[in-house]
């Protein structure tokens, strides 16, 4: 043998291995094809049926939402309407009202005073002493005069 034909046949041996590296490598990377086209169904048999209830859920969320902003209408309606009353009200009774209670008070005052004895004198306590009352009636002058 010489050398040309054992440097052909180390090259076939060696050529042998790369292609059958090559043939494992390449069957490995059709099954992993195969399970992502397996995979890519399995999403899209279980996302078509997840994108109608969610659109489902989105159309019954706009009706609830279209509800919610005729109730708000109705509530501020109703708020503008009571507070229209109640400025209606106060104009119209309140004014005679405060006028009968001021009366009504007066007369009181007045018909208490009547009955009323004169009120006890107040003493203060200052330090454990008692102060007495203030004096009733006109300031006395020294000298006679009053």
């Amino acid at each position: 043998m010489s050398g040309g034909e054992v440097a052909g046949i180390l090259v076939a041996v060696f050529w042998a291995i790369l292609v059958s590296f090559l043939a494992v490598v390449l069957v490995r990377l059709a099954q992993v094809l195969k399970k992502a086209t397996q995979l890519v169904a399995d999403v899209s048999e279980q996302a078509v049926p997840l994108l109608g209830e969610a659109s489902a859920t989105v159309r019954s969320a706009q009706s609830q939402l279209e509800r919610v902003d005729a109730i708000a209408t109705d509530v501020q309606e109703v708020a503008s309407n009571a507070s229209a009353l109640s400025s209606t009200v106060a104009t119209t009774f309140g004014g005679p009202l405060v006028k009968v209670a001021a009366f009504g008070y007066g007369v009181r005052q007045a018909l208490g005073r009547k009955d009323a004895q004169p009120p006890a004198p107040r003493r203060t306590v200052i330090v454990g002493r008692t102060v007495p009352p203030a004096r009733r009636g006109g300031r006395r002058f020294r000298g006679g005069k009053a």
